[in-house]
């Protein structure tokens, strides 16, 4: 899961996608394009919205996105078109760039669908967040328990 600086977007992601997989089959991180707030907590908007809906992410801290990244996981979900862009740059070979997908793609296909990040925004902004990554990450989940049992 990317996003720009990993407090908003992608913690939430991550906290979603990885409660809704069976324990201890998959592994489940974020990161982010930029180096803004490496080895911060998250948004505290994130940790009460994350809260407020029976999620923990008080323990994950910003880190950022590598290269190394291609060679550790299988999939690389990302927020918005602008963290497509900063993450392919960084792919070397093709296999990685195939890896890479926009995070709301399953639920609007073909759309290429950002989600917004509400740093500079209201609760309310990370309230419609949590409930597009819900969404997407129910399908997400489905697809990948189906794909490795």
């Amino acid at each position: 899961m990317v996003c720009l600086g990993n407090i908003c977007r992608s913690p939430l992601a991550e906290g979603l996608l990885a409660a809704k997989l069976p324990p201890n089959k998959f592994i489940v991180d974020s990161a982010g394009t930029g180096n803004y707030h490496i080895g911060k907590q998250p948004d505290q908007r994130s940790i009460m919205t994350a809260q407020k809906n029976g999620l923990d992410i008080t323990n994950q801290k910003a880190r950022q996105f590598t290269a190394r990244d291609f060679e550790e996981f299988d999939y690389i979900y990302v927020m918005d078109n602008s963290n497509y862009d900063d993450v392919i740059e960084l792919a070397k070979k093709e296999e990685h760039k195939k890896k890479v997908q926009l995070i709301l793609n399953d639920l609007f296909p073909g759309d290429n669908v950002d989600v917004p990040d509400p740093y500079y925004g209201l609760q309310n902004g990370f309230d419609m967040v949590y409930e597009m990554l819900d969404e997407t990450c129910n399908i997400l989940a489905k697809k990948l328990i189906e794909k490795h049992p």
